[in-house]
């Protein structure tokens, strides 16, 4: 996408180039320097924060760029290695496609079992990755020959799996360790493990008992902080012939405790809201805040349908809270009229399984902070 053509420059929800992408320098050196050391790295965070960005970040610097191969699969909603194998089987493809290099053309060559996919596009004439779940028979082995290829590049690769957590939810037994013994064999391919269930991540690759145990460089993120932020977002406005008070962009910052995403979308709403040498005031917050909000609100009421009772009760009260803590105690059951503790520890597993709620050093809070805001105001 040409810089020139973002008419919004807040973007939400991918990454464009540099100068949309606020700071994460530390973070991104870090990461630089793992890959070219030949570190696999395990990246845990909350979900929303930027985890997806800093690793698109980093694949653009010209240091990687130019002397690795990259690759990124999303496995948030896999439940099988067969979904795995083919995500990571298209990604390469994908990626590899349009490089017409002599490595990229023996892509089904080297990855027999998925030359059932191999099909010439009618109009272009170009090679095409055509298959279905159904055509990967034996997903471990299709895995061998997709790890050889990687290995047999002419550069190293590097490979970012996003919500590794997912692979312990498969159907298939030790996939932990399966996939453990296989990527210990790669030799110049580095990983990038990328989780947001952070107790399900660190016990992955910290616990001794577990396959992944000391396999990767353990890597954090942290909200980037409200000054750089304000100076980024400052910078946005003005670039645009637009103004920004700064005690809104702080505003904004701590209604959503720093989490990237919310704030982001929140700035794009309120930049589209601002004309051209207007400035932007904090009387603008309420309704943009309501406009986001009014978006979502047939999707939140479908979701709320499909919950339990219990479930949604539960959830409302969170909402309600904001930062819930001790949610089984006699108090917090009296105060939202809760049936008992068993029925809200029954209540409050799915909603943690769906990540609908999440759990925080500081209690618990309904994941989306546009949700949650429309909860509490609602019921």
């Amino acid at each position: 996408m040409q810089e020139n053509v973002l008419l919004n420059p807040f973007v939400v929800g991918k990454y464009v180039s540099e100068r949309y992408f606020c700071d994460r320098k530390e973070e991104t050196d870090f990461l630089v320097k793992q890959i070219e050391n030949g570190r696999n790295v395990a990246l845990i965070s909350p979900r929303r924060l930027g985890k997806t960005g800093l690793i698109r970040h980093c694949f653009n610097q010209e240091r990687i760029h130019a002397d690795f191969y990259t690759f990124f699969i999303d496995i948030y909603a896999t439940t099988s290695m067969r979904e795995f194998v083919y995500l990571l089987g298209k990604a390469i493809y994908e990626e590899l496609k349009p490089r017409k290099t002599v490595w990229a053309e023996r892509f089904f060559q080297a990855i027999a079992s998925l030359r059932v996919g191999f099909k010439l596009d009618a109009i272009t004439g170009e090679p095409a990755f055509d298959i279905g779940l159904g055509d990967i028979q034996m997903p471990l082995n299709t895995l061998d020959e997709i790890f050889a290829y990687l290995e047999a590049a002419d550069k190293p690769c590097v490979v970012a799996i996003d919500e590794f957590q997912q692979i312990g939810t498969y159907e298939e037994k030790n996939v932990e360790a399966l996939l453990r013994s296989k990527i210990q064999q790669c030799k110049q391919t580095v990983f990038i493990f990328s989780g947001s269930k952070r107790h399900l991540m660190s016990n992955m690759f910290n616990s001794s008992s577990k396959p992944f145990y000391q396999s990767a460089i353990s890597m954090g993120l942290a909200p980037i902080s409200m000054e750089v932020y304000a100076d980024f977002a400052t910078r946005l406005f003005e670039e645009r012939g637009k103004r920004i008070e700064r005690e809104l962009v702080k505003r904004v910052y701590e209604a959503f405790d720093g989490y990237t995403w919310f704030v982001q979308v929140l700035m794009n709403e309120l930049f589209s809201m601002t004309a051209h040498d207007e400035l932007c005031g904090m009387d603008k917050f309420e309704t943009a805040f309501r406009n986001v909000v009014w978006v979502q609100e047939s999707s939140y009421k479908e979701l709320l349908a499909n919950l339990s009772t219990k479930q949604r009760v539960l959830l409302q009260a969170i909402a309600k809270e904001g930062v819930a803590k001790n949610i089984t105690s006699a108090a917090f059951i009296k105060k939202y009229n809760l049936q008992s503790a068993s029925s809200v520890q029954s209540a409050l597993k799915p909603l943690l399984k769906h990540d609908w709620v999440i759990l925080s050093e500081e209690g618990y809070r309904v994941y989306d902070y546009f949700f949650s805001h429309w909860l509490a105001k609602e019921y």
